[in-house]
């Protein structure tokens, strides 16, 4: 199944303009991803691959998803919308975006093995990378944090949830009725809320992502 998801991204691939790469700029730290990957050619020399994704895009787009360009040193080599499988020599660079940024941004060699692509040093992403290599007890205690108020708001979501499933007048006349033993003042709601939504940035600036956590919190 990953294997015919990642031909079908391959497919959406469309040939480069050429255009040269922008640089990043000092604004767009939470609006533009930029990752990179060196691979050696055949003539001993590197070439640097750059997966660039403006996260604008997504909310002018009709269907609601984004779109990545690959540079190669430089110079735009090509387009897709997301998920986006690009063919670079020796395998293939996935991305795949989630509600708060990139999930997936990694080069899969024809053996199946893994690497993500390094995140430029002035994105988000490169400074929250700077701040797992310089501060790692730091880090490893902001990404528990992330973990757990997923977690709050994960167990807080499902008893409402259900409670608006048996609401549903077949379900009703079937079960009966269900009343969430949680009820919480909107405030409270709202910050739970808003810790999940930072819970999820902070994961996505680390591409990680669970498909329940993530996906329900």
């Amino acid at each position: 199944m990953h294997e015919w998801n990642r031909r079908r991204a391959a497919k959406r691939a469309k040939p480069g303009t050429g255009r040269e790469m922008k640089p990043f700029r000092w604004w767009q730290p939470f609006s533009r991803s930029l990752y990179s990957l060196a691979l050696a050619r055949d003539d001993g020399r590197q070439a640097v691959y750059v997966v660039d994704v403006p996260h604008r895009r997504r909310f002018w787009s009709d269907d609601g998803k984004g779109t990545a360009d690959l540079y190669l040193d430089g110079l735009h080599q090509a387009e897709s919308k997301l998920p986006a499988a690009f063919p670079v020599p020796g395998g293939t660079i996935e991305v795949a975006e989630s509600r708060f940024g990139l999930k997936r941004c990694h080069y899969v060699t024809a053996r199946g093995d893994e690497y993500p692509l390094i995140p430029d040093p002035a994105s988000a992403e490169g400074r929250r990378a700077r701040l797992a290599r310089e501060h790692p007890a730091l880090s490893r205690a902001i990404s528990a944090t992330s973990v757990v108020l997923l977690v709050i708001s994960v167990l807080l979501l499902i008893p409402q949830l259900i409670e608006v499933a048996f609401k549903l007048p077949p379900v009703a006349a079937r079960f009966g009725t269900f009343v969430s033993p949680v009820s919480l003042p909107a405030w409270l709601n709202s910050l739970i809320g808003i810790g999940a939504g930072l819970a999820g940035i902070e994961r996505a600036l680390r591409l990680r992502h669970n498909r329940f956590l993530d996906t329900v919190g």
